[in-house]
């Protein structure tokens, strides 16, 4: 009977021993926080039954188990965190209006509509095509450097002042025929050269800069109807993705976004045009005219960025004074990125990076309509009907284009895509 009892308790001390030991195992291979928790065993167990703890060898290996891995992953996320690129603040954003955010062609035939209504109604049989053609004639008369280097509005003034003075000598002229019952042909220098100075006399200063503004006019409207449709929405993406922002525009074009008041207006804190600076713009035309497409772009970026940091200062000092926390500055790796957005490789491109701003180029779909593709991409190619540009200028475009090519930072073929540009350039990608 005893030999009995004491081979049973032998067996019952063997089982509890083996139940432990796969206890231990079990806990040692299920990482928390899926590992049960010991509990005590409910009150109607005998008191003499006691939860018997592992010896402490056990103990150590298992919280050895359970605790290296979850070291070894904090550490490696620790160290992945500082290898990440860290991603950066856009400070400055800006854009090309032409053939960017609105296709040129339809806004310029609207624009040209308007004009010769405008003619018209003071008494001026002319068309668009006129003003395009003394355009042309009158950048040729000034001479390959300060012809190219007037500006858009310098040349269609001058433009629309010859065509009325020529209307109005073609008017006197005949006049003075019928009077000598004679042939225009037929009239002596001396009386056409007093026709010429009526001429000019005639045409009003006030009339021709009354006609130039009903086409800029409409020019601005006409923009505004033929926007592309993703622009709206894209600019507010920006601006609620980044809303210290600032938006300017960079043209070498008349339009000006801040004059849309029922489109871009909202979006925009100031424009910067090609025709601010005539001793700028001359400069440049005469390196571009010489240096065989590597004319210096940077004139018009600059007082661009000029006109951000002044914006930007006078934003910090209103914080300040609202009592808003502003840091005092920040060191090159961390400063607000420069973004510039445009159609043309040349002067989008090539101007804004050589001045430290990070570019994205419009490659848009063909749907969009346009022209810089068609104007500078083949000399040869046919150019629109209201380009004034000469032969020489495109050519340099080309080779300047050709130099742009390699800064290219990103390319979009619609401008829904310009959000993930911008936040991926942030990123560093």
């Amino acid at each position: 009977m005893k030999l009995h009892l004491c081979l049973l308790a032998a067996a019952a001390t063997t089982t509890t021993h083996h139940a432990e030991a796969f206890s231990l195992r079990m806990a040692s291979d299920i990482p928390p926080p899926l590992r049960s928790v010991a509990s005590p065993p409910p009150s109607s167990t005998s008191s003499s039954l006691r939860f018997a703890p592992p010896p402490k060898s056990v103990l150590l290996a298992a919280v050895s188990a359970t605790v290296e891995p979850t070291t070894s992953t904090t550490t490696t996320a620790s160290s992945v965190d500082d290898t990440l690129p860290k991603t950066k603040t856009l400070g400055l954003l800006t854009f090309d209006l032409d053939d960017s955010l609105y296709p040129i062609a339809p806004v310029l035939h609207d624009a040209n509509e308007i004009f010769v209504q405008t003619m018209s109604n003071y008494g001026y049989d002319l068309e668009p095509n006129d003003i395009v053609e003394a355009g042309k004639r009158i950048r040729e008369e000034a001479g390959p450097i300060a012809g190219t280097a007037m500006s858009h509005t310098e040349v269609r003034l001058e433009a629309i002042r010859r065509e009325m003075e020529r209307m109005m000598l073609k008017k006197k002229l005949q006049e003075c025929a019928e009077d000598w019952a004679t042939e225009v042909e037929s009239l002596t220098a001396p009386i056409r050269s007093s026709a010429e100075k009526w001429a000019r006399a005639a045409v009003s200063q006030t009339v021709v800069e009354s006609i130039y503004s009903a086409w800029e006019r409409e020019r601005h409207h006409s923009a505004e109807r033929h926007l592309y449709p993703e622009i709206i929405s894209s600019l507010q993406k920006i601006r609620e993705d980044h809303p210290d922002v600032v938006i300017g525009a960079v043209t070498d074009g008349k339009a000006n976004p801040m004059l849309m008041v029922f489109s871009l207006a909202p979006y925009f804190d100031f424009c910067m045009s090609w025709e601010d600076d005539a001793s700028g713009r001359t400069e440049f035309f005469k390196e571009l005219g010489n240096v065989d497409g590597n004319a210096d772009l940077q004139w018009i970026y600059r007082a661009a960025y000029e006109k951000y940091k002044n914006i930007a200062e006078t934003k910090r000092e209103m914080n300040v004074a609202k009592g808003v926390v502003v840091e005092d500055g920040k060191d090159d790796d961390d400063a607000p990125l420069w973004i510039h957005v445009g159609d043309d490789l040349a002067y989008d491109v090539g101007g804004s990076a050589s001045c430290g701003a990070k570019t994205i180029l419009l490659d848009l779909d063909e749907e969009y309509g346009q022209t810089a593709k068609v104007r500078f991409a083949d000399p040869n190619a046919p150019m629109p009907s209201w380009n004034t540009a000469s032969g020489d200028e495109i050519a340099n475009r080309k080779a300047m284009n050709d130099a742009a090519e390699g800064m290219v930072d990103k390319r979009v073929s619609r401008l829904s895509m310009l959000p993930d540009a911008i936040d991926d350039i942030l990123k560093g990608e």
